[in-house]
């Protein structure tokens, strides 16, 4: 691996971590001493770089540093096209769009033998699941507002209800589309079936709580570690 292979892996791990990650940690992974990881930061650094932290400490790089485009490889590849076509036969249509989009904005810059994985894939999307719905582009975008939903909703054994909810992720599993959201109903934390909304009303009530702080609680209660 060149040293300028190394010094550009060395910026993506660090991009894909939040918190301080140690050196030893940072060294293991891209197969150097830690002597050498710390010449490569110091490199970086001098760069200009914003990577923070000190031996002993972690290092962290601050958010809004960029990099001129980088050349993929054929795992980074698959990846990209796997889940840009999962996402055109999986969500509602501007998202798919969007995604269809992403692939072809790479694929327009891939040399001939990568451009070869996009053409003629290896890895298929199988659809099996529900697919769209029609109620997924307004809870998308609810989410990004931070606004309130009221919905009328029917549960597994058709009971109907009428809810106003706080809507802050949506999981997308392989039969159904499940918006998780606070309840102002039930007063704690939901999970609604998206095909099971007979009825959806956007509101311009913007919820009295960040979602990044939803997120957070709603990943505690439900014992899913933060990434």
């Amino acid at each position: 691996m060149s040293r300028a292979v190394r010094l550009l892996d060395l910026v993506q791990l660090l991009r894909r971590r939040r918190h301080p990650v140690r050196g030893e940690v940072l060294a293991r992974e891209l197969g150097i001493s830690l002597r050498t990881l710390y010449r490569d930061i110091a490199s970086l650094q001098a760069q200009g770089a914003p990577i923070e932290g000190e031996p002993g400490l972690g290092y962290v790089l601050r958010p809004g540093f960029t990099l001129p485009p980088l050349m993929f490889n054929e795992d980074e590849v698959e990846a990209l096209m796997l889940g840009s076509h999962w996402v055109s036969e999986n969500s509602d249509p501007r998202l798919a769009q969007a995604a269809m989009d992403v692939a072809a904005k790479v694929a327009a810059v891939l040399p001939p033998d990568k451009r070869e994985l996009f053409d003629n894939p290896g890895l298929l999307i199988v659809r099996r699941g529900s697919g769209a719905n029609d109620n997924l582009a307004p809870i998308r975008e609810a989410i990004r507002k931070e606004r309130k939903l009221k919905i009328d909703y029917n549960d597994v054994g058709r009971s109907p209800s009428s809810r106003a909810i706080w809507p802050f992720a949506v999981g997308f599993f392989e039969q159904a589309r499940v918006v998780a959201a606070w309840c102002e109903l039930r007063q704690d934390y939901r999970h609604f079936r998206i095909d099971r909304i007979v009825r959806l009303t956007e509101t311009d009530i913007r919820y009295p709580k960040r979602r990044a702080v939803l997120l957070k609680d709603w990943r505690k209660q439900m014992g899913i570690a933060s990434r």
